[in-house]
């Protein structure tokens, strides 16, 4: 699985989680929280659905590492990938 279907599926679970959020220009590099104003039941949301969908449990002492969309695809992209194998 590349990086831009880990990026698309990120955002797929952002558009359920926030629907009325702009996805249209979100920056890799600015925290997902500050571009999209998700609050903490949205990220908890976006936490819920990786465990629903594919199985990843995030610990949260690892929370930060979801905070902008690269730093999700690159905690998410081995793990996505592990997750799909089976």
């Amino acid at each position: 699985m590349g990086e831009q279907k880990v990026k698309d599926l990120i955002l797929g679970i952002i558009a359920v989680v926030a629907p009325d959020a702009d996805l249209s220009n979100v920056k890799g590099e600015v925290r997902l929280r500050d571009q999209l104003d998700l609050d903490s039941m949205d990220f908890l949301d976006i936490v819920m659905e990786l465990r629903k969908r594919f199985k990843i449990e995030v610990p949260k002492e690892e929370y930060p590492q979801l905070a902008t969309l690269d730093s999700c695809v690159a905690y998410l992209h081995p793990k996505l990938e592990a997750a799909t194998a089976l």
